[in-house]
């Protein structure tokens, strides 16, 4: 809970370093971040068996140094790789949260838990709840990138860790995590040259829930009204060539061989593009025809191939 009281009052700037995320880069972020912690806060209460909540609380742009100094010592932070993007992400969580819902998934009632180093016992069972919750980090993600989140290797002190130089950008998201009576703070950091290109090569819109029944509307409309569009239809012989002194000569009653076979069926067109294929006929009082397959169809149905 240490990190709670440093959220609050003027947050430092640095003009030699300005800020890069674009307000709709962070609406981005700010639904994919939601998103995994509405879906992993129903996997926490479902695999701990205890009422459990997870909710975004900030996103932030800060350096590595800046991020590490807002980490207790000891806790635990996973690397993750986050395929195909490169670099390595973190996720930290408090040592006390960790081992509440190791107690949980025990059988135990929770409840104050020793700051000590995971036993051999127990870090399998946290290597599998991260997995599973890295699970839920690629189900967030996936409007903007698909993702294979692994887990690489768990460490208790950010100082040892060098995936990330200390003055890089990083883009922090922080959680308030309720594990049971369990409270704290936990957080994802994302290095700001992994996800950068995904959120300039994407510039997601992001949409209100009456803008999105909106456009669904029109889209609606739009198909309907393009079902509904009348179109000129022709249904034509096999075109032959002609020289010009021959159709200067034509009269009244001159009959042009067409070279048509009568097995071939007739071509039918929209705009000089052929679409279908039919033979001529009636239906009462007025000239029809029906469509069948092409020409091509018929002869792979022939030979059997497929």
């Amino acid at each position: 809970m240490s990190r709670r009281g440093q959220s609050g009052g003027p947050a430092p700037y640095d003009f030699r370093r300005p800020i890069k995320l674009s307000r709709e880069h962070v609406r981005t972020l700010q639904i994919a971040f939601e998103t995994y912690a509405r879906s992993c806060g129903t996997l926490l209460t479902t695999r701990l068996r205890v009422v459990s909540n997870v909710t975004l609380a900030s996103i932030e742009q800060l350096n590595y140094e800046e991020y590490v100094a807002t980490l207790a010592n000891p806790t635990v932070i996973a690397v993750v790789v986050l395929d195909p993007l490169p670099g390595s992400a973190l996720m930290e969580m408090s040592t006390s949260a960790v081992m509440t819902a190791i107690d949980h998934m025990l059988g135990g009632p929770g409840g104050p838990q020793p700051e000590r180093p995971l036993t051999d016992v127990e870090m399998p069972l946290l290597r599998g709840l991260l997995e599973r919750m890295l699970g839920e980090l690629r189900y967030g993600f996936e409007q903007l990138v698909t993702i294979q989140p692994k887990l690489k290797e768990i460490e208790y002190n950010a100082q040892f860790l060098r995936n990330i130089q200390p003055g890089d950008a990083c883009v922090v998201a922080t959680f308030d995590l309720k594990i049971g009576a369990e409270e704290c703070l936990a957080s994802i950091c994302l290095p700001f040259n992994t996800i950068l290109p995904v959120l300039s090569r994407t510039e997601a819109v992001v949409l209100s829930d009456a803008e999105r029944a909106t456009r669904d509307l029109s889209l609606r409309n739009l198909t309907a009204g393009l079902f509904s569009a009348p179109i000129d239809v022709a249904v034509r012989f096999q075109p032959i060539r002609m020289r010009t002194d021959d159709i200067v000569d034509l009269r009244p009653g001159d009959v042009v061989p067409l070279g048509h076979a009568t097995s071939r069926p007739l071509e039918v067109t929209v705009n000089e593009t052929i679409y279908a294929h039919a033979v001529p006929g009636n239906q009462g009082a007025r000239l029809a025809c029906l469509v069948v397959p092409s020409p091509k169809e018929s002869s792979a149905k022939e030979s059997g191939r497929p």
